[in-house]
């Protein structure tokens, strides 16, 4: 089975998945702009913790103070900000807000200096950020903001970008924040602040929703390390606005897909549209006859298929004035080759009347027969190029087939007296609209090359048979198949498939492959078509003329 091939616009449509590149390209963009934003959140937590550090610089007093005797170290921290903020006079921390944590309360003097590292780190803490600093011997401090958002700080979400978020996963706001028990002991950028390396790590939240950025800075007293400074921030703003930047570019591509199917489409349209029309004006520039019925029309355009519309009609006007060449040499040979061939023949009328005539008998008859061949085939000639002019202005007229076809049959076998003939008719008459004289000359034609194919003794068939609006004129013959090569150029001119296989060694008559050609016109005259196919038996052929009933 034959696979079709793909049509123009499937094939730009093909062409156009390259501009899938344009969406891999975005999308390895916005992921190199997400590792530029960790670098740079890296450093910036990196950079609050030094600021912060720097503040705790050579402060003994602030890192010396001996560890709380409360596990519930977030609600003692919030009950003492409270306590201290009433003996200073200033407002307590808001309901709900994260506490800062203050761990010495057995001095007031270390209240004081734990007041003050909560005074310091409440200047630089940022709403998603949390800072905590750390002694040498891993006790927390101080503790101060949050990592997640406050309520209200996400914008209202409209229905697109819902849709969107769909396709384009989001980070959530609702996590885990809190801090792991082992995350002092275990937490690397700690370890190393401690050692005087400042140093940043990522990890994961508790409940793995979310990844923490985590920068560690050193505070130093003189030459020693004291305690360390560390700021923590999630990656959710970060990961917000590359979520953010793959639906811009979700969109965009969109439009951009959008427009280009669009115009990609249109200009697929227009050429095929183009292409289409120049094959089906070529298709039709030629009629079943094989003559040129018009020109092809040549564009305008100066692209290729302008180019190749030009080629066409260019072509088709040069096979235009061959063919007209062609049909006029068969009448302009007939007219100039009778001339010479009647000179020839009073010449050989004069020389049998000259003396020794008889002893030349035998050149002047072979002489003779030469130019009867001759006349015969320039008869043949002039009688297709007269019937193919003379069809045009033939008039019709209604006339019974049935009749036709029994008269003819009925000459044949005096014209044939060796040849047997079966005439098979329908009961009732077969009106046809046209010519009984070319009807009968179309039977002529098939009947002459079934004669000439015809096994001997074997009877050769006619037949009339009606079928619907149609009256169906057949002759078989028993004899060689026709060859399959030659079944669909059988009724074109000058084909003939007699060489050997006929009885041209009884009879001397020339064959140009003109007979069928001459039928199938009548045929074609007679609102019919012609046929020719091989007997179920294989051993004859069966030709049908069709005609259409008035």
């Amino acid at each position: 089975m034959k696979i079709p091939g793909l049509g123009l616009r499937a094939k730009l449509a093909l062409v156009a998945l390259v501009l899938l590149a344009l969406p891999w390209a975005g999308y390895r963009y916005v992921r190199e702009m997400e590792r530029f934003l960790l670098e740079g959140e890296e450093q910036a937590l990196l950079a609050t913790a030094r600021a912060v550090a720097t503040a705790l610089h050579d402060r003994p007093g602030l890192l010396n103070a001996p560890p709380p005797r409360d596990t519930d170290v977030r609600r003692e921290a919030e009950e003492e900000l409270k306590r201290l903020a009433a003996e200073r006079g200033e407002p307590g921390p808001e309901q709900g807000a994260e506490p800062t944590l203050i761990i010495d309360r057995e001095e007031s003097a270390a209240k004081n200096e734990a007041a003050e590292i909560g005074e310091i780190l409440r200047g630089v803490e940022r709403t998603t950020s949390r800072i905590w600093v750390v002694t040498r011997e891993l006790r927390v401090l101080a503790l101060a903001g949050s990592l997640r958002r406050e309520e209200g700080e996400e914008a209202q979400e409209t229905l697109a970008q819902r849709l969107l978020g769909l396709l384009i996963p989001r980070p959530s706001e609702d996590f885990d924040d809190a801090i792991a028990d082992d995350a002092l002991a275990t937490g690397r950028e700690i370890s190393g602040a401690l050692q005087g390396w400042p140093g940043f790590r990522l990890r994961n939240t508790p409940d793995g929703k979310a990844v923490v950025i985590s920068a560690a800075h050193p505070i130093w007293n003189g030459d020693e390390v004291a305690g360390a400074v560390v700021v923590e921030e999630s990656t959710n703003p970060i990961l917000s606005v590359r979520s953010q930047a793959l639906e811009r570019l979700l969109v965009v591509t969109l439009a951009v897909f959008a427009v280009a199917a669009a115009v990609l489409l249109w200009f697929a349209t227009r050429i095929s549209t183009r292409i289409r029309r120049l094959r089906d004006e070529a298709e039709t520039a030629i009629d079943a006859r094989g003559r040129l019925a018009h020109l092809v029309t040549a564009q305008d355009a100066g692209d290729e298929i302008g180019d190749l519309s030009r080629s066409f009609s260019a072509m088709l006007g040069k096979l235009s004035q061959h063919h007209a060449y062609l049909e006029s040499m068969a009448s302009r040979l007939s007219h100039e080759l009778r001339t010479p061939i009647a000179v020839v023949r009073s010449s050989l009328e004069n020389l049998k009347l000259s003396p020794g005539a008889e002893e030349a008998r035998v050149y002047i008859d072979r002489a003779e027969e030469g130019l009867r061949r001759l006349g015969t085939i320039l008869t043949r000639m002039s009688e297709a190029s007269r019937l193919e002019q003379g069809l045009n202005s033939l008039q019709s007229e209604r006339f019974d087939l049935a009749a036709v076809v029994s008269g003819c049959v009925e000459g044949y076998r005096l014209a044939y007296p060796e040849q047997p003939f079966e005439l098979r008719l329908p009961q009732e008459k077969a009106f046809a609209l046209g010519s009984p004289d070319l009807a009968a000359q179309l039977l002529d034609k098939l009947v002459a090359n079934a004669a000439d194919f015809s096994r001997a003794g074997e009877p050769v068939r006619v037949s009339l048979a009606l079928s619907g609006a149609r009256a169906e004129v057949s002759v078989e013959n028993a004899g060689p198949p026709l060859p399959e090569a030659m079944r669909g150029k059988l009724f074109e001119s000058m084909v003939s498939v007699r060489g050997e296989r006929g009885r041209d060694a009884k009879s001397a008559e020339p064959h140009l492959g003109l007979g069928l050609y001459v039928a199938r016109l009548i045929a074609e005259f007679h609102g019919g078509a012609i046929s020719a196919r091989n007997l179920a038996s294989g051993g004859g052929v069966a030709v049908t003329a069709s005609f259409r009933l008035a």
